[in-house]
């Protein structure tokens, strides 16, 4: 893909050769999971996505040798049907391959992947880093190595200076103690312009409400909640639990006369 930046510091973290192809991104994953892609539709787009092949066995089996600590669970691996409707959300936009969009919090790059069909310019993040290789492997056999690429961020330590006129996340408001940082990382990541946008998608139920006080600072938010139906896979036949999902859309807040010099 072009270059979209004179430095890419994040580069330098990624946990595999950048000019890796998909064969050895493939050979790095399986040596640690059992693996398999699986066909996701999202409009007119499907996607095939690397997932694990059984969840829960691979946590079953971490929780048998898991020690004192305790286990890490690969939330990153999983498709949230939050990331399902941000997905089909983002192809309500107009499409822009000359602006950059970020996905921050990504985990195997969902969003992004739909935002890169749909004609976006795109950069997956996260700071986990088989979600990176995931994500890349993703881009690789999807053909779009033209438009999107991944980069080590973690958006409550970021520091750099890229500004982005579109920022995706889903499920990035989960935790209390990130809701401050994450208020700055959009402050610092998101472009000024007039049509700078940030889109974040969380589940109804989830209490975020103290990030959307802090960010309501900054930002002026418009949600749209969205209901959806979800069957696990052991209740076939029966009926589906309904949900609800909230999209927010953060655009910054113009100056105040205060702010003026």
């Amino acid at each position: 893909m072009t270059d979209r930046t004179s430095s890419q510091p994040e580069s330098r973290q990624l946990p595999f050769p950048e000019q890796a192809g998909l064969a050895e991104l493939l050979e790095q994953a399986e040596a640690k999971y059992r693996t398999r892609f699986e066909p996701v539709t999202i409009g007119d787009h499907t996607l095939e996505v690397l997932q694990l092949a059984d969840m829960e066995d691979y946590i079953d089996r971490l929780a048998a040798t898991a020690g004192q600590e305790g286990i890490e669970l690969p939330f990153w691996a999983k498709i949230w049907p939050t990331s399902v409707l941000l997905s089909h959300f983002i192809l309500k936009l107009p499409a822009d391959p000359a602006l950059c969009a970020l996905e921050i919090g990504a985990g195997i790059g969902l969003c992004g992947l739909i935002a890169a069909k749909h004609g976006f310019s795109v950069r997956i993040s996260d700071n986990h880093p088989d979600a990176l290789l995931f994500a890349r492997i993703n881009i690789l056999k999807n053909g779009l190595d033209d438009l999107a690429d991944v980069a080590c961020i973690d958006f409550a330590k970021d520091e750099s200076d890229r500004r982005y006129p579109l920022i995706l996340g889903s499920e990035v408001v989960y935790r209390q103690e990130d809701y401050s940082p994450l208020v700055r990382f959009l402050q610092h990541h998101l472009d000024t312009g007039p049509s700078a946008m940030a889109f974040l998608a969380h589940s109804y139920g989830r209490q975020s409400e103290r990030f959307f006080q802090l960010a309501g600072q900054s930002f002026q938010i418009q949600d749209k909640t969205i209901g959806y139906k979800e069957r696990s896979d052991s209740d076939e036949g029966g009926a589906a639990d309904r949900h609800l999902c909230t999209i927010s859309k953060l655009t910054p807040r113009p100056p105040s006369p205060d702010d003026q010099p």
